[in-house]
């Protein structure tokens, strides 16, 4: 699933491509993406307005609209955001002013998008944790206070922490020298400031390189993003470890498959 690294770098990118123009169009190829309202209404709904502001929230792409209104994405697994789109794996086309169409795609089925009133109102985004880089380290060391969670699953979460799923927990905590299954509340005070500042530099880096093509992640462009080369950890299971030179492991945590270093990071 695209995290916030990929997330931002799409939302980067539709800023500078599609920004200000209007959609004079709407093609819907698969309605189950369309989770509210009605297909009919959706592309009503869509007709000729204008889009005045892009905004991500976590994982989630929002476009607020000249109708008042805002079209809300969320790719989930396999969504994919492609500008200038061919249509050709679509669900759903947005024709725009300049002639070219932004393609909604998605393999399996799981992306969300939702035209809405007030995008402040879904469910998930009043769940929704602080954004990483709107916290203080103060603030992270007091939310992670008697934690009893595992800490790999509790960056997971997002109502702790907004944006970072398995890719980034793992390497975040690869760079902070914690074992994933480390309950939080055993983090000192300095393994807690370390964290905090492994998980800022490893997004700001991500972003940097425009997120990690590790499944169906592609940029606005269709392109691979060019961040799996500097991964340290995750999906290099029996790899050497690029500082001690022992082989990078692999368990389940939580119902999720966790890349570590067994020497580097220590029970």
């Amino acid at each position: 699933m695209p995290e916030l690294p990929e997330v931002e770098t799409i939302k980067r990118a539709l800023e500078k491509s599609i920004l200000g123009k209007k959609i004079t169009g709407v093609i819907v190829y698969e309605p189950r993406v369309i989770r509210e309202p009605k297909k009919e209404a959706f592309i009503k709904g869509l007709q000729g307005v204008t889009i005045k502001n892009i905004l991500r929230r976590g994982k989630l792409l929002i476009l607020e609209l000249s109708s008042g209104k805002s079209l809300a994405i969320h790719l989930k697994m396999t969504g994919q955001l492609v500008y200038p789109g061919n249509g050709k794996a679509s669900r759903v086309s947005f024709k725009l002013s300049d002639g070219k169409t932004l393609d909604f795609n998605d393999q399996r089925l799981f992306g969300e998008l939702r035209l809405i009133d007030n995008w402040h109102d879904l469910k998930f985004i009043q769940k929704l944790g602080p954004e990483p880089f709107a916290l203080t380290p103060e603030e992270f060391k007091k939310r992670l206070a008697e934690k009893k969670t595992k800490i790999k699953p509790l960056l997971m979460d997002q109502n702790f922490i907004s944006g970072i799923g398995n890719l980034y927990a793992a390497e975040v905590l690869f760079r902070a020298r914690i074992n994933p299954a480390r309950p939080a509340a055993s983090l000192s005070g300095k393994e807690k400031e370390l964290l905090f500042k492994e998980i800022k530099n490893t997004l700001q880096e991500a972003i940097k390189y425009q997120g990690s093509s590790v499944d169906s992640y592609v940029k606005l462009n269709g392109q691979p993003g060019n961040y799996v080369k500097y991964h340290k950890v995750y999906d290099r299971q029996g790899k050497p470890c690029l500082v001690c030179k022992q082989s990078i492991q692999r368990i389940a945590l939580g119902g999720r498959g966790t890349y570590f270093c067994p020497h580097c990071q220590p029970r």
